[in-house]
């Protein structure tokens, strides 16, 4: 619900390596309990004297979200990233908390949170009630510099069939508040619930977009046009696109990767919509059923093909989207990068799949406070 990371024109745009940058939100825990507590409030007031604004607190007093700056590649986004993770970790320490990186409270009476007080999340309540009431979540966002508005909303046409996919490759929530759900991604589904939320309408134009905000707007489904939750989405202001699907990666390495391939996700279908190509009209009804298959399997078992319907198994999944990223990629720089990435995330397991191998609850938020600095 924050503004986003990217910068604004007249910045230079690169058709190789646009600039990236990402958000997440963390939660804090009490180390003795290891259950959610609502002092995020100690937590940024700390690690502002280093992030400043980069830092701030989010809608539920559990959650701590911070950005990096606008980065070139992944070398810089990765010192970024490693350092904001250890200010805040920092912060934390010194006020006898942790925080870790998981996208739903593994412990803790989380339900319903407490709202952090603020007048825009006033009107939010009034307005959504309890749906608040599972908003202890926790996401990854990035932030890709476009060269206009008018094309980010085109190339979000694009991304829509490949959003289950980057659902499954950092699926990170499958415990809620002390129960394993059986989902590799439970936030996810508790997102869905809400009005404008998940995969983008498919939209012929910038005009259409704000047609459609202005509309949903004054339908009262948004508190203002900034509450457009889709999973990509163009900026308000900026000529960026935000990918905001995934659960927030347990690691600074997988934020790292996951960046990487959003990046090229978005330079792919740039060029797309740059040859004349108005991108796939994928129905609605299969991008819901590939969202609920990529939040229950994660990298385990099968997901669904938005194109077809048909089921694969999740590792055909992400070889297509290797493939279909694979020009960018290449142009970039980054292939062998993400191609390690993505080998090391099938052999080490997904987020959900770690969290479960570390055994009871407790060790759960032990060994996500643990890599959370990794």
């Amino acid at each position: 619900m924050t503004a986003t990371v990217a910068t604004p024109t007249p910045t230079p745009f690169d058709p190789l390596c646009p600039l990236m940058g990402v958000e997440e939100e963390y939660l804090v825990v009490d180390p003795r309990t290891r259950e959610v507590t609502p002092r995020a409030g100690l937590v940024v007031e700390r690690a502002a004297e280093e992030l400043g604004e980069r830092v701030c607190t989010e809608i539920t007093q559990f959650q701590v979200e911070a950005k990096t700056p606008p980065c070139a590649g992944p070398a810089e986004l990765e010192r970024e990233l490693r350092h904001m993770r250890a200010v805040v970790s920092a912060a934390a320490e010194a006020v006898g908390l942790a925080v870790v990186a998981s996208g739903t409270p593994v412990l803790g009476d989380a339900v319903p949170p407490p709202i952090t007080e603020h007048p825009r999340y006033d009107l939010g309540i009034a307005n959504y009630r309890a749906l608040h009431d599972e908003q202890a979540i926790c996401a990854g966002h990035v932030h890709v510099h476009l060269p206009d508005r008018e094309r980010a909303v085109l190339v979000c046409n694009h991304l829509r069939p490949w959003l289950p996919a980057l659902i499954a490759l950092m699926a990170n929530s499958p415990f809620w508040a002390g129960r394993d759900t059986g989902y590799a991604g439970w936030r996810i589904l508790s997102w869905s619930k809400w009005p404008v939320a998940g995969p983008p309408p498919y939209l012929e134009s910038l005009d259409d977009f704000e047609r459609l905000v202005a509309a949903l707007t004054e339908s009262g489904a948004l508190v203002d046009p900034a509450t457009i939750f889709w999973d990509a989405r163009p900026s308000l202001r900026l000529p960026t696109v935000e990918v905001r699907v995934t659960d927030v990666p347990a690691t600074a390495g997988e934020s790292v990767l996951l960046a990487l391939v959003v990046r090229a996700l978005v330079t792919v279908s740039l060029r797309r919509v740059e040859a004349g190509d108005p991108g796939p009209r994928v129905p609605a009804e299969l991008l819901r059923v590939a969202y609920w298959r990529a939040a229950r399997d994660g990298l385990d078992g099968h997901g669904v093909d938005p194109f077809t319907g048909r089921q694969v198994p999740v590792a055909e999944v992400v070889d297509g989207l290797l493939e279909h990223i694979r020009p960018a990629l290449a142009d970039s720089g980054d292939l062998e990068t993400v191609t390690l990435g993505l080998r090391w995330l099938r052999e080490a397991g997904g987020g959900a799949a770690r969290q479960r191998a570390a055994g009871a609850a407790e060790d759960v938020v032990d060994d996500l406070v643990a890599r959370f600095l990794t």
